[in-house]
């Protein structure tokens, strides 16, 4: 068996909805002990899909270790300093304003705990918007990805909160350093920030310097086309029995083995991609025609056969499906109350055998007693705290789903 690269090592989640529960996941996945610190309303994935869980909070809080603790209340702040003082890293997405309220700051954390990896989640990092408020759609809109994405010329969000999921990876990245860090020079662990706004510019740089690229070469700030519709024939195509066939055509090479495949004439005056640009909707028509041509299983099989790059678009319900999917180690399975769940795995060596245990995703405040016990909070001081509302335990099936009714 592997030894899990975080195994020993404690962290404290202090989040909502995705960014900061996200790098915590990635976390627990590599092995730390990761203790959900909730409100006693919850995380509010707990309660997003008909009262009960979401897929979101499925997906990424399995693993973790929940206590509820109510920050604002002297006591509650008191027990989770404690909790503090025993873990190697906190990482939050308060908004800065609630983190001073809180006394959560870096400076109030470090004063508790002085070897701590503080990392914090924000809106945006240093600058003159610092304290503003920003979510995964607002950094889409700032960065330039929302003004190309339109739904009946509408700017729209992408849908997936992608800025959110990369902010928590970069949050990982930063924490792990910061440990390394340490670590090796022997000195106090460096705080990480990382901002949705410069997650998003930072994703979006491709794009950016591209703009000044064009306008410095064209005195114009040209755009190229969106990824699949700069490449003719790079994108998602219909076959004969309505499935659809999702082409890998980024070289001359791929064009030429597609065209192969189909049994198409080779054409010299689209041999190169500079060529078949300058006759786009001439090249579309034609892949589009040979696809159509041919049902699902025939086009793919004349594709593999050719060594194209393909894969079929497929809806959700069939993505876990795939064989490739299925293999040992992509993904986990995961119980909640009476439901279970195929929960795809954060993709590393040895996923299956590195000793990840498989923990359902907590309770709200299922080991408040347990860890602060451990943490070193007193008895009597644990049922004061009960008494006042600082901290509660688990109540059975809380945010249950609600029933499902029969509609005609």
């Amino acid at each position: 068996m592997q030894l899990s690269p975080l195994a020993g090592r404690r962290v404290i989640e202090l989040g909502t909805m995705l960014a900061a529960p996200f790098a915590a996941h990635i976390l627990s996945q590599l092995g730390a002990e990761v203790i959900k610190v909730e409100p006693p309303s919850g995380d509010p994935t707990r309660s997003l899909v008909r009262g009960g869980p979401s897929g979101t909070f499925i997906a990424y809080s399995h693993g973790k270790k929940s206590v509820c603790i109510d920050l604002s209340k002297p006591e509650g702040h008191a027990a989770f300093c404690q909790l503090l003082k025993t873990a190697d890293a906190l990482v939050h997405n308060l908004s800065p304003k609630a983190a001073r309220k809180l006394k959560l700051t870096r400076a109030d954390c470090e004063a508790v705990n002085p070897r701590l990896v503080y990392c914090h989640i924000r809106g945006y990092a240093a600058g003159p918007q610092e304290d503003d408020l920003a979510s995964n759609p607002v950094a889409e809109a700032s960065t330039g990805v929302m003004e190309a994405n339109r739904i009946n010329g509408r700017p729209s969000r992408l849908g997936p909160s992608y800025h959110d999921q990369f902010a928590g990876a970069y949050a990982v990245i930063g924490i792990l350093a910061s440990m390394l860090n340490s670590r090796e020079k022997n000195i106090a662990a460096e705080p990480v920030e990382i901002g949705l706004y410069e997650t998003g510019l930072h994703v979006a740089s491709r794009d950016l310097v591209g703009i000044q690229l064009k306008t410095q070469l064209l005195g114009r700030p040209e755009r190229e086309p969106h990824g699949e519709f700069s490449m003719p024939g790079y994108g998602a195509y219909q076959t004969s029995d309505q499935r659809w066939i999702y082409l890998l055509m980024l070289t001359d090479t791929h064009w030429l083995k597609f065209c192969q495949a189909m049994s198409l004439p080779i054409d010299d005056a689209l041999a190169t991609l500079r060529q078949r640009k300058k006759v786009r909707e001439q090249v579309e028509d034609l892949v589009k025609s040979a696809v159509a041509t041919h049902t699902f299983d025939a086009a793919t099989a004349r594709l593999k056969s050719a060594g194209v790059g393909f894969t079929e678009v497929l809806p959700l319900e069939r993505v876990l499906d795939a064989p490739q999917a299925r293999q040992p180690g992509k993904l986990r399975d995961v119980p909640l109350r009476t439901l279970e769940f195929a929960v795809p795995e954060f993709p590393r060596l040895h996923a299956g055998s590195d000793g990840v245990p498989t923990q359902p995703p907590p309770e709200l405040g299922a080991h408040t007693a347990e860890l602060l016990a451990a943490a070193g909070v007193a008895p009597e001081d644990y049922r004061s705290m009960l008494s006042s509302g600082a901290v509660q335990e688990a109540t059975p099936n809380a945010f249950a789903w609600a029933p499902v009714r029969n509609e005609r």
